[in-house]
């Protein structure tokens, strides 16, 4: 397969997403990670401002890219949160 067909963000690199960010939500929680559910919005498990502006600062870490602190509000459960990453990413890509 070229590179120009390859897919620059595979279904394995979404999954491993979504496993690093509920990691880092249920640490930010106090929870276990499989007691978070990717369609709850996370203000219902408790995730306040000040944890929402640290878990926006580590996706910056992790992913290498500005992240909108918005974003976690603008996007309240991880599914919808997963999504607006996507977009950011593929916004960047092509820049």
């Amino acid at each position: 397969m070229s590179e120009s067909t390859a897919p620059s963000t595979t279904a394995a690199d979404n999954d491993d997403l979504r496993g690093w960010l509920v990691e880092r939500l249920a640490e930010h929680l106090r929870m276990r990670a499989a007691d978070i559910r990717p369609d709850v919005p996370l203000s219902d498990y408790g995730l306040d401002s000040v944890y929402a502006l640290s878990v926006a600062a580590e996706i910056e870490d992790h992913l290498g890219f500005t992240v909108d602190p918005t974003m976690m509000w603008d996007n309240p459960t991880v599914d919808a949160l997963l999504t607006a990453i996507g977009e950011e990413r593929a916004r960047g890509e092509a820049a």
